[in-house]
């Protein structure tokens, strides 16, 4: 845990700051609360500070945002989720409304939390970082197939709960490398 008053190791305070914005955006698509996402990182940030001479050297980043995945999977394995009360999605706005896109994306991101933790995993890390299906699998410590086999399932359940968006088409390929 970190203390007031502790020496800082070098060079982590300024990965923190030039990188915390974007690790946070990770945490709250991970997590799809905004109190969570900050409690997430600070949990992993806490985790990570005493290693961090060990870790600086190769990828931060990647280090703590695999981090992050198994934190909030074990989070998410601590807490019965039961059922969750929904109603029918809302009428799509019509394609000039200047909120559409705004009631998209929160749609999209409520779609998102309503899936199983890796596979909500595998979306945030391939569709939202960007990151290609073996960082994704190294990330996770599972197999390319396995980061496939979520993918698609996900985007298949992605795609009932939100039939007017325009998701990822054919599945894992989507315009992304094979692999």
């Amino acid at each position: 845990m970190l203390r007031r008053g502790a020496a800082q190791p070098p060079g982590f305070e300024e990965f923190v700051a030039a990188r915390g914005p974007r690790l946070l955006r990770v945490a709250w698509l991970l997590t799809g609360d905004a109190q969570l996402a900050e409690d997430l990182l600070q949990t992993v940030l806490a985790k990570v500070w005493p290693k961090w001479e060990q870790i600086a050297d190769g990828s931060p980043e990647a280090y703590v945002r695999t981090a992050m995945v198994h934190t909030n999977i074990s989070w998410w394995r601590r807490h019965w989720w039961g059922e969750v009360p929904h109603g029918e999605l809302p009428d799509t706005a019509a394609p000039a409304d200047a909120f559409a896109q705004v009631d998209l994306e929160q749609s999209l991101a409520a779609a998102i939390r309503r899936l199983p933790p890796r596979q909500r995993a595998v979306v945030v890390l391939r569709y939202f970082e960007d990151l290609s299906v073996q960082d994704t699998a190294a990330t996770l410590g599972c197999a390319t197939g396995t980061v496939k086999s979520q993918s698609a399932k996900a985007l298949r359940t992605l795609r009932g709960l939100l039939p007017e968006a325009e998701l990822v088409e054919g599945g894992e390929s989507g315009g992304r490398e094979r692999g």
